[in-house]
């Protein structure tokens, strides 16, 4: 029997955010969303996740100071986490890994590579 997965979305963009609520809104998947890094740290307070998948380049705190503030928190350091961006460079992906990313997806993805991502960091994900 596989549990329902509760993963938060962080992305600046409305519009980004529907997008991954629609690719990730099969069997089940309950999604909270997230407009920023310190939004998502509000959010990670009050609800338990399974994984967050956050967008790199944000106002008021980036993907990758969300990703150093959780790695720093005893209670959330082993969350998976996923970080989006629309920027390969090898020195933004470099930092991702010194900071313990769970994986990195550049943009544009389809909803087969986020869930083939998912699949690999979280035991028991469904596929879309």
């Amino acid at each position: 029997m596989n549990k329902t997965l509760r993963i938060l979305v962080v992305d600046d963009s409305k519009v980004m955010r529907g997008v991954l609520r629609k690719m990730l809104g099969c069997d089940g998947t309950e999604v909270l969303e997230a407009h920023d890094g310190k939004h998502a740290l509000e959010v990670l307070a009050v609800e338990p996740v399974d994984c967050v998948i956050s967008d790199w380049n944000m106002p008021r705190m980036k993907g990758i100071d969300l990703l150093r503030q959780v790695r720093q928190d005893a209670a959330l350091a082993h969350l998976p986490f996923v970080m989006v961006t629309a920027e390969a460079m090898a020195q933004n992906v470099a930092e991702a890994d010194a900071a313990s990313v769970s994986a990195y997806l550049t943009k544009p993805f389809t909803a087969e590579d986020l869930w083939t991502t998912l699949r690999g960091i979280l035991p028991g994900a469904a596929s879309a």
